[in-house]
């Protein structure tokens, strides 16, 4: 049974976990590597990886590495926003090569109108070339939109949808840590903010409208309230980062989907170092209503990797275009040889 082949393309963090996953998995070869760091170009993957050399080099060239491997998929982890990415998509949708990714705004770009202009054009390009894309992972492309939408499918009625999810960010990876802006001073990260230096979540609005279009509300608004910073009244700290009391230990943000001044779809999302709990819940009033919850929350890192990983088939086998999480089937774990689960 021969082997689906992949092109990591995004060595950094995620990158490498999501190869190292990979490589314990039956059934799936990486045949390339991109990235344009200069620190790791032309170094074996397994290198960098801290295992065996794979005889993989990583290169800069992503049409080359391409063209001379013709992987079945591309698994993409770069950046977050299509602006961002749009070339890397176009490049290689190119090659007619499907391509899962971990960028967020791909998870659903209909969500603003650069983004639905953007999908629209990756659309007519995979179409043209045979190609399937998909943009995923745990948050936004699971548990605050995936996951709701799944739930509402017990619901003779939906009145609306309230997800939340809290995470101690000090379970986290550190570059995770410091887009929150944990250890600085409220007004250090109030400034961060304002220069765009750090960020919020980004996916809220991604998610709502998700959510919206599955269930067939049409929303007045989709409104994200301002990145707030969380304050505790304790010192806090991780393993690389000390949050002395009263300076920010993360951040916290709202955003709703409103129809008729009633907010639908509430997205409550807060990271922080020292939350003392974690959870993921998602709640909808209708009938039956529905408290879903899961504690402690789905670590974020190893539920990108997975779901990045197990909807590998569901994109080889999508028929061409530009695809979203409701378009194809609900994920599952693939724990048997990867070619099994294609058509």
């Amino acid at each position: 049974m021969e082997n689906i082949k992949v092109v990591s393309y995004g060595i950094g963090v995620i990158g490498r976990r999501l190869a190292n996953h990979l490589l314990t998995k039956r059934g799936v070869e990486i045949v390339g590597a991109v990235d344009i760091n200069p620190a790791i170009v032309g170094k074996d993957l397994g290198e960098v990886l801290g295992q065996e050399k794979l005889g993989v080099v990583i290169s800069n060239d992503a049409d080359g590495v391409i063209s001379s491997t013709r992987p079945d998929i591309v698994c993409h982890t770069t950046m977050s926003y299509l602006r961002q990415t749009f070339d890397q998509f176009t490049q290689i949708l190119s090659h007619g090569v499907n391509v899962v990714s971990t960028c967020e705004e791909a998870s659903y770009p209909y969500a603003t109108e650069e983004g639905a202009g953007y999908a629209e054009r990756l659309d007519r390009l995979s179409k043209e070339k045979g190609a399937t894309i998909l943009g995923t992972g745990i948050n936004p492309g699971f548990l605050m939109d995936t996951l709701p939408i799944v739930l509402t499918g017990v619901c003779t009625r939906v009145d609306d949808v309230y997800v939340t999810r809290q995470m101690d960010a000090a379970t986290r990876r550190i570059p995770f840590q410091k887009k929150i802006g944990a250890g600085l001073t409220v007004e250090e990260f109030e400034g961060k903010i304002s220069r765009h230096e750090i960020t919020g979540h980004v996916g809220l609005e991604q998610s709502i409208k998700m959510v919206a279009d599955a269930v067939g509300w049409e929303l007045d608004e989709i409104r994200v309230d301002p990145v707030e910073s969380v304050v505790l009244d304790k010192d806090v700290a991780s393993d690389a980062i000390k949050v002395p009391k009263g300076c920010n230990a993360g951040s916290k943000q709202m955003a709703y989907g409103i129809k008729k001044g009633r907010a639908l779809i509430t997205m409550d999302f807060r990271a922080y170092i020292g939350a003392a709990e974690e959870f993921d819940s998602v709640v909808i009033r209708g009938e039956p209503p529905i408290n879903e919850r899961i504690s402690p929350c789905v670590h974020g890192d190893f539920g990108t990797i997975a779901i990045t990983a197990n909807m590998i088939p569901h994109v080889i086998n999508a028929e061409p275009g530009f695809k979203t999480m409701k378009d194809l089937p609900p994920p599952h774990a693939t724990l048997v040889h990867m070619r099994k689960y294609l058509k």
